[in-house]
């Protein structure tokens, strides 16, 4: 019996949480196989399933990665994350920088209050102002989308 494709609300809902599987076709594991509780399209559900067929049936990693339909490196990472944090480890991280760290409050707050002496600073001047001031080379619509920011968090 093949499994049943998610509702799609349901397949919404994973995208929204960052938790749908981009490959659930590669997971070949009978319980996802069949039509009931497992999903492969839930990505917390296949990378659960897969390190505990490994801890508690004793899968090897590699049959476990193959039939989960990631690679070994993905079972070793997904192992860590769920060693350290529990569950919530397993869910996706985006990756790169996790903000603007050139653009720190301070450095926010020299932009405004020297926009605010002189109104008609471009984006171009105010970037090179930063630079002066703080040793930071910021691009001008970086400087313009942190001040967006800042204005839609403070009414």
């Amino acid at each position: 019996m093949a499994a049943r494709k998610p509702s799609q609300g349901k397949l919404e809902a994973l995208q929204r949480s960052g938790t749908l599987n981009p490959r659930p076709r590669q997971v070949r594991d009978e319980l996802f196989a069949q039509e009931g509780f497992f999903d492969p399209h839930d990505l917390l559900q296949v990378r659960y399933e897969m390190l505990r067929q490994v801890r508690r049936e004793g899968r090897s990693v590699v049959q476990a990665a193959a039939q989960f339909g990631c690679s070994r490196p993905c079972y070793y990472k997904a192992r860590a994350d769920f060693d350290r944090e529990g569950l919530a480890g397993l869910v996706p991280r985006k990756r790169g920088p996790r903000g603007g760290y050139r653009l720190t409050d301070e450095v926010l707050s020299f932009v405004q209050a020297a926009r605010a002496k002189d109104q008609t600073l471009t984006a171009a001047e105010t970037a090179r102002l930063v630079e002066q001031r703080f040793g930071s080379r910021v691009h001008p619509s970086s400087i313009e989308r942190a001040l967006r920011r800042r204005g839609k968090k403070r009414p």
